[in-house]
């Protein structure tokens, strides 16, 4: 990803339903066209953050694996 996110957070270690939780927040206070990066997510959390928004909400900049059980996800709010 070229640009710069205009939100970042880091989920490595974090509990997972915590770390669903700040997405949420972070996700509900966005405005449109503002990006997101979410680092050091596992598979599992990485396939539940999709599952909290609806896919009209957001467009997927990239999904990165950053380490052979860690990836970074970039999305866009619509």
């Amino acid at each position: 990803m070229a640009e710069k996110a205009d939100f970042s957070l880091d989920f490595s270690g974090a509990i997972t339903s915590l770390a669903l939780l700040k997405f949420s927040r972070v996700f509900r206070e966005m405005k449109s066209n503002q990006t997101l990066v979410v680092h050091g997510l596992d598979a599992d959390t990485r396939i539940d953050l999709f599952k909290l928004m609806p896919a009209a909400a957001y467009e997927l900049i990239a999904v990165d694996e950053v380490e052979e059980r860690f990836f970074r996800v970039c999305i866009r709010k619509n």
